[in-house]
């Protein structure tokens, strides 16, 4: 993520969410790698965020995390940025028990839906922070506290004159791997061959970091094929997993 932002940047465009949420801190100039788009929130999902939020949901703070006593036990805590709508980070932690998932996401629909995939399922490793994923890894999360980062299917912004809002950039990776402990790892995933390239090269430049295949890595059995994925599948599209371990 580039530091190099003007206001007029980061524009969010129309949204049915409410105007009180603030996403991010308006006076760090950065360029965004989201918008705050429009999306009518359910009703269902307005009910899952009042009464599942309160236990599942942590508020964004400028202070370090306890994340022992946010799941009230230890255990290895993945990170995952941009859930949307939650599918697969519930599949995710219901399969893994045994882990701690902290996911963020800036859309209100997304993050009622996965408190209802948590309702549904019973969850009760999942939480969530509706906020910008590089202020809450900054300010919340202290060093090397990460077992794992998962980053699936970023927006591409594949317009050239966009790029620059790509999610997976030198300083963010710098960051992520400074949150990471040893042996933990960063698995990024994406449909787009392009940013698939640049995501090799990025998190290959980042000296604390080692990739775990000779090039991209196969699909881990945890991560579940979408729907969306599925199809593209299907009509010859590609799908680049990239996983590296922190050295």
């Amino acid at each position: 993520m580039s530091t190099d932002q003007s206001p007029q940047d980061d524009t969010p465009v129309s949204s049915d969410e409410p105007r009180k949420q603030m996403f991010y801190d308006p006076t760090e100039y950065r360029i965004r790698s989201f918008v705050t788009r429009a999306g009518r929130v359910s009703e269902a999902q307005s009910k899952a965020i009042e009464n599942l939020g309160p236990k599942f949901m942590i508020p964004y703070q400028k202070a370090i995390l306890d994340i022992d006593t946010a799941f009230g036990r230890q255990a290895p805590t993945i990170f995952e940025i941009g859930f949307g709508m939650g599918e697969t980070s519930a599949k995710i932690s219901g399969l893994m028990p045994e882990k701690n998932f902290i996911g963020v996401e800036v859309h209100t629909p997304g993050v009622g839906n996965l408190l209802k995939l948590v309702d549904a399922e019973g969850l009760q490793n999942q939480r969530i922070i509706q906020h910008d994923a590089y202020e809450v890894l900054t300010n919340m999360i202290a060093p090397e506290s990460l077992a794992g980062v998962h980053v699936f299917f970023p927006d591409p912004w594949h317009k050239a004159r966009h790029n620059k809002r790509r999610l997976i950039q030198g300083p963010l990776v710098a960051l992520l791997a400074s949150r990471i402990r040893s042996g933990g790892y960063i698995h990024c995933a994406t449909d787009w061959e392009e940013y698939a390239v640049q995501m090799l090269e990025v998190l290959g430049a980042e000296p604390s970091l080692k990739n775990t295949a000779e090039g991209y890595a196969p699909r881990p059995d945890y991560r579940p094929v979408t729907k969306f994925e599925n199809r593209g599948l299907k009509l010859g599209h590609g799908v680049w997993d990239l996983v590296f371990e922190k050295k």
